[in-house]
């Protein structure tokens, strides 16, 4: 929870103006692009948990129909493929969100990673470490923040000397 509240502070530091979509914080992405592939990852491992919940088990797709087949259905890519580059994914994920309001994203955001919370007291220690789910959650989440928060803090920096 620690990087998660790290994180939240961070945001709030930017606040919730034009500077959210601002580009270029990493590479040509805005702070809510990067609210929207969190949230990706985030709805990723939202849904593979609750699938460990209804005894289901996740097999990363192995073809390109597969592939398609699992965007369609989920709404984001199967970040589990060994058939997708980590570029590929990104980049679906920022147009998919490029219309969506920052307000939208930060809530449907907020609803993924309370899917996680949720998931996990919901599960015992054991289901748990069955799956290796600890690492799984670990790498999409507080993982996930600390790589960005890098960014955004540097970022922020950067162009708060600018402004002086």
């Amino acid at each position: 929870m620690r990087e998660r509240d790290k994180f939240e502070l961070l945001l709030n530091r930017a606040g919730f103006s034009h500077r959210m979509t601002m580009k270029g914080v990493s590479g040509n992405w805005s702070i809510k692009d990067i609210l929207a592939h969190i949230l990706a990852y985030e709805q990723y491992i939202a849904d593979r948990l609750e699938e460990v919940r209804a005894g289901q088990v996740y097999i990363p797709c192995k073809t390109q129909t597969a592939l398609d087949a699992f965007r369609d259905e989920f709404g984001y890519p199967d970040f589990g493929s060994p058939l997708l580059n980590e570029d590929e994914p990104n980049e679906w994920v920022i147009e998919k969100y490029k219309n969506i309001a920052l307000d939208d994203i930060v809530a449907q955001e907020l609803q993924a990673f309370t899917s996680i919370l949720s998931s996990i007291d919901q599960m015992s220690e054991s289901l748990l470490n069955q799956h290796n789910l600890f690492e799984r959650i670990a790498n999409n989440t507080y993982r996930h923040y600390h790589e960005h928060a890098v960014e955004i803090r540097r970022w922020l920096k950067s162009t708060a000397s600018k402004q002086q």
